[in-house]
């Protein structure tokens, strides 16, 4: 049966993959009985829907900021209430190769802060995980209560033209974007109850009582009832809202720097009723301003002493210090050999062919064909430091070039992928028609182990043509349906 009304002339680009709709634009399979439903309103009827979300979203300040746009900080997240749609199958498989791979950068992370097996070995080069921007050396042997680094991972996924989930990128240290999961899901249960039913979709709004069972797992072993706390930089932070919305629905305190104290190398909270020891800190603020003695002397959003007692091991911090060396792009490259290192598996999730430019051979394969190819800084995100080579200008791209020869440890280099498409809703021309999109499913790893939730942040592209998702450069969200298994 073809999809009529809403999705009626809406077809897949030629050569992509879409999430909802085969190449005929005919609803795939799994997603049929739902999608007729969603369809069946007509493009008045969902611009009806999508203009109540909308204000709902308003309403409930779901916002980023924007440093860069001089006419406000304050955003709300764009939304389309088009859902992504995975099977159950699809997602029993890419669920094991997330835990998968999670397990491994958990070892590895353990490994390079301690006996450095790997790097012995040569299986990953020394030179690249020690000369990593965000590698600690003074955390060298330290090694965090719970014995967990990775509490809390947030995995990029692309999908591609054959169907196939690629890992884009690793986000282990502060992964935002867990809160526009929950209000988006919030959103379709008031507006597309009968949608959701009909796709059974298994939920999400569990997901802070498991992160703060997670949180309260790795506590000190001297804590009996851990006390939880959530430190953000304050409200002037982009991530703000989602900040004060997790200590919200875990119930558990929203704290700034000077809220905080080291004493006898353990941290406490200031109360109205004296100090209170705070075992387990949530930490939203970067690493480097989290402890002015360790690290930037000048900031003002850390805790002096923080660190001391970190070691200490009288304060777990979630995320671990440290992490940052293996959300580097250049050693996203051998995260494939660390699985087979360490687990003696062969990795379940595939990612993107990826040339280092710290190696001689891959720096002139990248220099010669650099119009093919997509360049990025190691160390940056959200879509800046990047050259898209099939996009770009010849001034662009010999900009790119002397970068990489003055700095070649400093990039990487990957083929664009054509990102999987889904049927989005283009409101200034009231209708829907493809954008592409990416998915960051949310890992928590405690004492137990891992566990992912089923569902996950799907970022669109909403300017046609465009590859990049990130809010800061005109991107949105649309809502995650994890089907569960069929009856």
């Amino acid at each position: 049966m073809e999809a009529s009304g809403l999705f009626e002339g809406t077809l897949p680009l030629p050569g992509v993959y879409d999430e909802l709709l085969d190449a005929s634009g005919r609803p795939r399979e799994p997603f049929r009985a739902a999608l007729e439903h969603l369809s069946s309103r007509g493009t008045e009827g969902f611009a009806r829907c999508q203009a109540l979300a909308e204000l709902a979203l308003f309403n409930q300040g779901v916002t980023f900021s924007v440093y860069s746009d001089q006419r406000g900080t304050e955003k709300i997240f764009p939304f389309c209430l088009i859902p992504r749609v995975v099977s159950a199958p699809d997602w029993a498989r890419l669920e094991a190769g997330l835990v998968q791979r999670v397990t491994a950068l958990n070892l590895f992370l353990d490994d390079v802060y301690g006996d450095q097996k790997i790097l012995k070995d040569k299986v990953v080069p020394a030179e690249l995980v020690l000369g990593a921007k965000h590698y600690l050396p003074a955390l060298h042997g330290v090694r965090p209560a719970g014995g967990v680094r990775v509490h809390i991972a947030g995995i990029d996924l692309v999908r591609d033209p054959e169907g196939t989930w690629r890992v884009l990128e690793d986000n282990l240290r502060t992964p935002s974007g867990v809160s526009y999961v929950l209000e988006n899901r919030r959103a379709t249960k008031r507006l597309l109850p009968q949608a959701l039913d009909l796709a059974r979709v298994q939920p999400v709004d569990h997901y802070p009582t498991r992160l703060a069972e997670t949180l309260a797992s790795v506590a000190p072993a001297r804590a009996r009832d851990p006390s939880l706390a959530v430190l953000t930089p304050g409200p002037y932070n982009s991530a703000y809202f989602e900040h004060s919305f997790l200590a919200r629905t875990m119930g558990i305190e929203l704290v700034q720097a000077p809220d905080l104290f080291v004493d006898d190398d353990k941290v406490f909270v200031r109360t109205t009723r004296g100090p209170r020891q705070v075992d387990v800190i949530y930490r939203r603020t970067d690493e480097a301003y989290l402890d002015p003695e360790v690290f930037r002397p000048d900031s003002m959003l850390g805790v002096k002493g923080l660190v001391r007692a970190y070691a200490r091991g009288n304060v777990s911090l979630v995320n671990a210090l440290g992490n940052g060396v293996a959300d580097d792009k250049a050693v996203y490259a051998f995260v494939p050999h660390m699985v087979r290192y360490y687990l003696g598996e062969e990795p379940k999730l595939e990612q993107l062919q990826t040339w280092v430019c710290n190696t001689p051979d891959d720096c002139a394969y990248v220099l010669e064909n650099i119009e093919e190819l997509v360049v990025k800084a190691v160390d940056e995100a959200g879509g800046y430091g990047m050259l898209m080579g099939p996009q770009s200008t010849l001034a662009e791209r010999e900009e790119f070039r002397r970068r990489i020869l003055a700095e070649p440890r400093k990039y990487i280099a990957q083929r664009r992928l054509e990102l999987s498409t889904c049927p989005t809703w283009i409101a200034d021309r009231g209708c829907v028609e493809p954008r592409r999109v990416d998915l960051r499913p949310y890992i928590l790893t405690g004492r137990a182990g891992p566990w992912v939730l089923p569902g996950g942040l799907t970022r669109v592209a909403l300017v046609e043509g465009s590859y990049i998702v990130n809010s800061s450069q005109g991107g949105g969200s649309k809502d995650t349906w994890v089907q569960k298994e069929a009856p």
